[in-house]
């Protein structure tokens, strides 16, 4: 019977890193670490990026509700109701009399054909 390579009490006395042709199970075993260090940093990396766009996300929904109500409030202030009273407070009322258009004609100068036809 051959001896199997290797051997359950091989690896509990950890002969398989200390024999001869050990240099190669180092290098293989190097190899390993290096790759499950590589995965472990982009698993946290992604994670990370995960984290960053659920802020952001919140951040955005937030912003967009603070400028709907500031919106609102905004049309609510620009209303001519809301800006009476705000001036009633203060003393100033609307006026009575609706506004009348002044005009100017210079003096020596007639109107024109056109300017008539158009009044």
């Amino acid at each position: 019977m051959k001896k199997p390579v290797i051997s359950p009490m091989d690896i509990i006395k950890a002969k398989l890193l200390v024999h001869e042709g050990s240099a190669r199970n180092w290098a293989i075993i190097i190899y390993v670490i290096i790759w499950c260090i590589v995965l472990i940093r982009n698993t946290q990396a992604y994670e990370e990026k995960v984290f960053k766009m659920n802020s952001l996300t919140h951040d955005v929904k937030m912003l967009r509700a603070e400028f709907v109500d500031t919106r609102s409030e905004l049309m609510e202030l620009k209303m001519e109701s809301t800006i009476t009273k705000r001036l009633e407070e203060e003393g100033i009322h609307p006026s009575e009399n609706p506004p009348t258009k002044i005009k100017l004609i210079e003096e020596g100068k007639s109107e024109s054909f056109w300017s008539k036809l158009w009044r």
